[in-house]
C-alpha cells in the first residue's frame, strides 16, 4: 500500500489527485520561435494519463533574451498562448493538474543563439557552464525583467495553466541573482545576503499580482551552490520563510549553480530530502522534492516521515511514462 503517495492534496483552488509531481525536465522539442509542438504535447499527455498528479512543465522562457537552449519552449508573446491553451485542455482531461515553470537563463544564454550578449546580475562567465560573457542588467531592464515575468505568468493564466511555478534554481538567472558567485553588484540588488535577494522577491510579488488570489504560485528554490564562496545551506534557509511572505504557496527544491543533480549527490536516491526536511520546518508551505527518487517505498517513506508533501518524479517518468500508473 502507498496510502501517503496516493493521497489528494488541495493548494488553494486546486486539488492534486495524488502526490506525485512530474519534475520539470527540459526536452527541447518546440520549434525554433519556442511555440509548443506536438511532440511535446504527446510527452505530458502519456505522463499525465498514466496517473501523475501535477506536471510542472519544463523551463519557459519569459524574454527572448533569457532563452538558455534552441528548441527550447517560450512564452514571452501573446501569439503562443492559444496553442498552450490547447495543450493545458487536453492535460486536463485527464485528471492531472498543470503548472507553467517561467525561466531566464542570464549568463547560461549563448550569444550565437540570442544574436546579441546574455544579461546576467554581474559581466562573470557562468562559473559552471561558461559560454559568453553577459552584459550586467541596469536597474531600467530589472524593472523591464520583473514585468516580462509577470505578463508570462498572465498569459500562463490565460493558457489555462492551473499554476504557476517561478525557477530560482540550477544556476540560472534567479539563482545568478542570490549566488555571491555571480552577483557582485555594488547597488540595492548586490552585496549583502538581504539585497542579493531583492530581485528574487520583487518577480515573486509581480507574478503574485498578475495571477488569481486563488491559483497557487511555486518556486523552485535553490539549496546551495556547493562551490567554494557560493550559496550555502544556511542560504536557503534564510530564504525559505521570505519568498512565502512574498507569496508564494509551494516550494520546489532543488539545487543552485551546479545543476539540479550534481555529482556527488547524484547516486544517492532522494539526496535533497535532508534539505526540504529542514525547510518543511520553517515554513507552513507544502514542500515538493526531488533528486534522484525512483522507488515508490523511499517516496512513501519521504512523505510518512514529514519530510516533504509532494514527491518530484523526474528521469524514472522519463524511463517509464507508466511509473505512476504502477503504483
Amino acid at each position: 500500500m502507498h496510502s501517503s503517495l496516493l493521497s489528494p492534496l488541495a493548494i488553494k483552488n486546486m486539488i492534486i489527485r495524488n502526490r506525485i509531481v512530474m519534475s520539470p525536465m527540459a526536452i527541447y522539442k518546440a520549434d525554433n520561435e519556442g511555440y509548443i509542438t506536438s511532440r511535446i504535447k504527446e510527452h505530458y499527455l502519456q505522463r499525465a494519463a498514466n496517473g501523475v498528479g501535477l506536471i510542472i512543465v519544463e523551463s519557459t522562457y519569459v524574454t527572448e533574451r533569457g532563452k538558455s537552449k534552441g528548441k527550447q519552449l517560450g512564452i514571452y508573446s501573446d501569439r503562443q498562448v492559444p496553442a498552450l491553451k490547447s495543450f493545458t485542455e487536453e492535460i486536463k482531461r485527464t485528471g492531472c493538474k498543470i503548472a507553467l515553470q517561467l525561466n531566464h537563463s542570464g549568463s547560461l544564454g549563448q550569444k550565437e543563439l540570442l544574436g546579441v550578449s546574455p544579461e546576467a546580475p554581474s559581466a562573470l562567465l557562468h562559473p559552471v557552464s561558461p559560454y559568453d560573457m553577459p552584459e550586467e542588467l541596469n536597474e531600467k531592464r530589472l524593472r523591464q525583467l520583473v514585468n516580462e515575468f509577470g505578463d508570462a505568468a498572465f498569459r500562463g493564466c490565460r493558457a489555462g495553466f492551473d499554476a504557476v511555478e517561478i525557477h530560482g534554481a540550477n544556476g540560472y538567472l534567479l539563482n545568478q541573482f542570490y549566488s555571491p558567485l555571480t552577483n557582485k553588484r555594488r547597488d540595492s540588488y548586490g552585496g549583502t545576503r538581504e539585497k542579493r535577494l531583492r530581485f528574487l522577491l520583487e518577480v515573486i510579488q509581480k507574478v503574485r499580482s498578475m495571477i488569481p488570489s486563488t491559483m497557487p504560485l511555486l518556486f523552485r528554490l535553490s539549496t546551495g551552490d556547493r562551490m567554494k564562496g557560493g550559496l550555502t545551506d544556511e542560504d536557503t534557509y534564510y530564504a525559505a520563510p521570505r519568498i512565502v511572505e512574498a507569496g508564494v504557496d509551494i516550494i520546489d527544491v532543488s539545487g543552485g549553480l551546479r545543476g539540479s543533480r550534481p555529482e556527488e549527490m547524484d547516486n544517492t536516491e532522494g539526496y535533497f530530502v535532508p534539505l526540504s526536511r529542514e525547510i518543511k520546518k520553517i515554513v507552513k508551505v507544502p514542500v515538493i522534492v526531488t533528486g534522484g527518487i525512483k522507488k515508490t517505498e523511499f517516496a512513501e517513506r519521504v512523505l510518512l516521515n514529514g519530510e516533504a508533501d509532494l514527491i518530484g518524479i523526474g528521469r524514472a517518468l522519463l524511463e517509464d511514462p507508466e511509473w505512476a500508473k504502477k503504483i
